[in-house]
Formats: structure tokens, sequence, C-alpha cells
């Protein structure tokens, strides 16, 4: 519902500029800039809008303010399903996982021991590479983006916010994230870190553990090299 009333605010907008457009008023690409100009452009008798394209553009701005409220709304419910649900806390303690996309992603997937480990989870979203195999020799390729494209958008978007703030942190993850950045550039390093983060989600929730920055995993003292 929320990404709905997101979709439907920024064709508002969009609506807006092109109506603006039609008499020459062009403003920069941001809705603070237009919200915060369109006030006086309405209320300016010296400029060329015409009488019908104000009252237009006023019923537009009321559209828009009030699918803010309706944003706003979603927004609440989301916060409140966080502090209600314990799952929900535990996921977004993850780096990159907010209210948002943990709320999201419990209500979604529900039981993560429907998974047999992380890496079936990843590949669940997504998140896991092409196999081409050609002569013997197997080579990965894009991701699959097979199964829920919003929950998959989220981990990527919270990863890119990880990435570029990682030269401010010191715990492995981010460390990690700048090292990997650094030998394979910015896109392969988000989508690494948005399945690492996605096989750190299943462990947490299946083993009932809650995160820990510092944490470095280790194999096993059985595990076969």
């Amino acid at each position: 519902l929320r990404e709905g009333f997101k979709e439907e605010r920024t064709a508002c907008i969009n609506r807006i500029r092109g109506l603006l457009a039609e008499f020459g008023i062009v403003l920069p690409q941001s809705p603070r800039v237009l919200r915060s100009h369109l006030h006086d452009i309405l209320e300016d008798a010296s400029n060329e809008i015409a009488g019908t394209a104000r009252l237009v553009l006023h019923q537009a701005l009321m559209h828009w303010q009030e699918l803010d409220g309706h944003i706003h709304w979603c927004e609440q419910r989301i916060n409140a399903h966080y502090k209600d649900d314990e799952q929900v806390q535990r996921a977004a303690g993850i780096k990159g996982l907010g209210a948002l996309s943990a709320s999201a992603v419990v209500a979604t997937v529900g039981d993560f021991k429907q998974f047999k480990n992380g890496s079936q989870f990843a590949a669940w979203l997504g998140l896991t590479p092409r196999q081409n195999s050609s002569g013997g020799k197997s080579s990965l390729g894009s991701i699959t983006k097979r199964g829920d494209s919003y929950l998959r958008s989220l981990l990527i978007q919270g990863a890119k916010a990880v990435v570029l703030t990682g030269k401010y942190n010191l715990d492995p993850i981010s460390q990690w994230a700048i090292a990997l950045r650094q030998r394979s550039g910015w896109q392969k390093t988000v989508v690494a870190l948005a399945n690492q983060n996605a096989r750190i989600l299943w462990a947490l929730m299946t083993h009932q553990r809650s995160y820990e920055a510092s944490h470095i995993s280790t194999k096993p003292a059985n595990a076969i090299a």
C-alpha cells in the first residue's frame, strides 16, 4: 500500500511539473523545492497561469498532501509492527535493514526454517548469480532476479546505504564492503552485501539470535575443507 501511494505521489508531482512547464515555469528536480515554490506561484497574480490552471494546480497540491498523509499513516503502522514484533526487531538490527525492510521480510517470509540454509534463502530472493556452463567451464552472470522483487529491492537499497557509509564505520561488514568495492566495483559490492545480509537474516531468524556487528563467522571444527 505504501509503495502504491509513493507511485501515485510521483505521478502527481510529475503532472504538476508538466502543467507548470506549459506556462514556462521550470523548477529543479526536487519535490521539496517544488512544494516550497508552488504556494508562491499560485498566489502570484502577475504570472501567466490561467485561472482554471490555478484551480487545477491547487487541486493537485491538495492531492499531493493527501498522499503524504496516507504514506505517513502506513509508516506509523510499520513502526508499530516493529515495536511489537521481536522478529522484526531482530531483523532490523542488521546493517542495511531498517524497520521498513525488516517488517516487510518478516511479514512475507513467515517461517524462515522453510529454507534449508541462508544460500537457499538468498537464491529465493533472486540475489544469486546465474550460472552458465559451456565446455565444462562455469561462469557467473548477473543475479537471477527471481522471487519477490520488492524484498530484493529493499535489501539492495539497504546495501547501497551501507557501502556508501562504509568508510565511516570500523565494523567487519563495513570494512569487508570497502575492500570488495576496491577490488570489484560498486555494483558487485552492493549485490554481494545484499546477498550476505539475506544469509545473515536467515541465520538470525532460524537460530533466534540477535545481530552482532563485530561477529566474525567461522567454520565448525568438523567442517569438511
